[in-house]
């Protein structure tokens, strides 16, 4: 079991109207699609994805969306610290790929930006679609453009790009070239749809999924998938498109804290 690490914050920023930016100097040597638990001391202990990476730091993208990850956007400041275990779980793979697309949902922009940078060094062309409810939440523009990547835009209220879901452009995308694999980190719902378009025309698709979990390297067996025992934490998170459809409860459903069903809004970031 490896103990956290304690680390200073040494920048945070304002990314989006629900996401916040922690910088840390730190080498954590994490591979694409690995995360950390990110510790707060009296509050609780969370899985993060790892976005932007140096050999001198990395950023995690915190949203409000649990009792820790609101303290440490209301509480923790530059200058601040936090504990941090990991790197964890399985990475995304890419060798020997020419052409891929990264679809981020929300704050699923983060670990495909840290994908990019991957990719991108390996000189594989790479398409970023990113789907968020207006132009008020996209996240990291800037840095997919900095890196070569093409980017295309879908929101809902049409305030930027296509009128929508990423889901309703894929497929005309899918239609005009031959492309490796398709990568996607986002609402469960987005990923089941793209890994079913990825099996209908024939191509690789990997998932990052996300469930509750208390130890992060596959020891307590919270994040065990129903029907099959895998652990999101330790086989995952970065599932093969057609193992994921292969199990009744992605995309239906994930279990609380206290082992209770928390079933998807079906209709939730795609259309299909």
């Amino acid at each position: 079991m490896s103990l956290p690490i304690v680390l200073e914050v040494k920048k945070v920023e304002n990314l989006a109207p629900y996401a916040k930016k922690y910088v840390f100097e730190h080498e954590l040597r994490a591979k694409p699609g690995q995360f950390v638990m990110v510790w707060m001391p009296g509050v609780d202990e969370i899985p993060m994805s790892i976005g932007w990476q140096t050999d001198k730091e990395f950023h995690l993208t915190i949203v409000d969306a649990g009792d820790c990850s609101k303290a440490i956007q209301e509480k923790i400041q530059a200058g601040d610290k936090l504990g941090i275990r990991g790197p964890y779980g399985n990475p995304f793979t890419y060798k020997g790929y020419k052409n891929v697309i990264l679809l981020g949902g929300g704050c699923g922009a983060s670990p495909m930006l840290s994908l990019a940078q991957a990719t991108r060094a390996e000189g594989i062309k790479t398409t970023v679609m990113l789907g968020v409810r207006s132009l008020d939440y996209i996240l990291f523009e800037d840095k997919f453009k900095e890196l070569g990547c093409e980017l295309v835009v879908a929101t809902n209220d049409g305030s930027k790009g296509h009128k929508g879901y990423i889901t309703d452009v894929l497929p005309e995308r899918l239609e005009k070239e031959k492309v490796d694999c398709l990568y996607t980190c986002g609402p469960e719902v987005m990923m089941i749809n793209i890994a079913k378009i990825a099996k209908d025309y024939n191509i690789k698709s990997q998932l990052s999924l996300e469930r509750y979990m208390k130890c992060g390297f596959g020891i307590c067996g919270q994040c065990c998938i129903d029907d099959s025992g895998l652990r999101v934490c330790k086989d995952g998170p970065v599932f093969d498109g057609e193992v994921v459809l292969k199990h009744p409860e992605l995309g239906k459903y994930k279990r609380a804290a206290s082992g209770l069903i928390k079933p998807f809004e079906s209709s939730k970031g795609c259309k299909r």
